[in-house]
């Protein structure tokens, strides 16, 4: 559902629905045809699925990531509203923007091709300049975001229905009774 940008490490999936099963996000629904289990969300897992999608950010994660992984999933999901999504995360890249568009002044400080120095730097210090220039390059990358997320709205026909065939791996059940037998026999 990212497109390709995250990758899942199989090994991990049955302990992270472990974890979730223990914050009371998941729950057991069941098993296969050939016995794996099975899991769905509880309505405390909706919320913080849905809660997410509308801009929760995950604890210490990066904006851009999340916004990406937010947006790309979205778009992924049938009947979600990618139109809500993509608004919501506009109108926070584009307070970012302005916040660094602020904090970034009128111009950057002036860098070698003006002739100027080091020693150019303003009267308020290596500093303020220093900060006039991180200012700048979260000013280009709420930018460079506003930009992709124009052109997420734009997207269209991108929901994936969920698939019922399961992955190659995969933990499979213990056998147990006169297959292990027979198996052993063998």
């Amino acid at each position: 559902r990212t497109g390709g940008r995250r990758t899942i490490n199989v090994g991990q999936t049955y302990a992270t629905l472990e974890r979730l099963t223990k914050q009371g996000l998941v729950e057991p629904a069941g098993r296969t045809d050939d016995g794996l289990p099975l899991h769905r969300l509880t309505a405390a897992g909706v919320q913080s699925a849905e809660a997410w999608l509308r801009g929760a950010d995950a604890a210490g994660a990066d904006p851009w990531d999340e916004t990406l992984d937010r947006v790309l999933v979205a778009c992924s999901l049938p009947g979600w509203d990618v139109a809500t999504t993509i608004d919501d995360e506009r109108h926070r890249w584009a307070i970012r923007r302005d916040a660094a568009a602020a904090l970034a002044g009128p111009a950057a400080p002036p860098g070698p091709e003006s002739g100027a120095g080091d020693d150019a730097l303003p009267d308020d210090g290596a500093e303020a300049g220093l900060a006039r220039l991180a200012a700048s390059a979260e000013l280009a990358r709420a930018t460079a975001m506003l930009t992709w997320l124009q052109t997420a709205a734009e997207a269209d026909g991108l929901a994936l229905e969920p698939r019922s065939e399961r992955p190659r791996r995969g933990r499979r059940p213990t056998v147990t009774g006169p297959e292990v037998q027979a198996s052993a026999d063998a």
